[in-house]
């Protein structure tokens, strides 16, 4: 385990703390009308945290049944492969395709018992399931530098935790500041709604960036 690797798969999952389930949705459960209740945020991120990390589980063991049966330098290539289709992919993205986010809001209000937050965040994660390329591209990463298991699984752990770290500053920040700092998580809500896309085009791009530059790394230079 190398330190740059450490450091791209922790770039990684702050490029992935910025999705829908990891940090819009907390931000408008900070901004729900009435008292701001610490549990809902307990229920709901560590729901989320839980399912991030057992869907990372179960592909790292299947991509280790793969990658015995493959020569360490080919997996290399594979990985390479995968950083650049990533970032070609980012250039599909543009800031026309409004993401829907009326719709969490609504799953947000219509029931706020520990249950339903726990259904909403699972319900997060599956629908990001589709997206979640920087989380997979970080697993070819472990999976390729041939790490043992319980490397991997505590790669896993902490990459999960650094994905709830900018929702649980804007929480510190809401408890601390209180009202004052509304308008601030207000702008980012707005903006979210309007620049979603092409943000998700960013993130792709620079996913694809720090995939493809470890493979490099490991492939010509190490």
């Amino acid at each position: 385990m190398t330190s740059g690797l450490v450091a791209a798969l922790a770039g990684l999952a702050l490029l992935d703390s910025t999705s829908i389930g990891t940090l819009f949705i907390p931000i408008w459960l900070m901004l729900t009308p009435g008292r701001l209740r610490l549990s809902r945020f307990g229920v709901y991120l560590g729901t989320i945290t839980v399912f991030y990390f057992a869907v990372g589980v179960v592909i790292v063991l299947g991509a280790s049944q793969v990658m015995d049966h493959l020569d360490s330098r080919l997996a290399l290539w594979i990985q390479l492969v995968i950083g650049v289709l990533l970032f070609v992919i980012s250039f599909r993205f543009d800031g026309r395709k409004k993401p829907d986010t009326g719709k969490w809001r609504n799953r947000l209000n219509a029931n706020g018992s520990a249950v339903a937050l726990a259904g909403v965040a699972v319900l997060a994660g599956v629908v990001e399931l589709a997206t979640m390329l920087p989380y997979l591209g970080a697993i070819g990463m472990m999976s390729a530098a041939d790490l043992g298991l319980g490397q991997v699984g505590l790669l896993l752990a902490g990459y999960c935790l650094v994905m709830i770290v900018p929702a649980v500053l804007l929480l510190g920040g809401r408890l601390a500041l209180r009202d004052r700092i509304e308008p601030f998580l207000t702008r980012i809500s707005t903006w979210f709604a309007e620049k979603g896309a092409s943000t998700t085009g960013w993130i792709l791009g620079i996913a694809g960036f720090l995939v493809a530059r470890d493979a490099i790394a490991r492939l010509f230079f190490l």
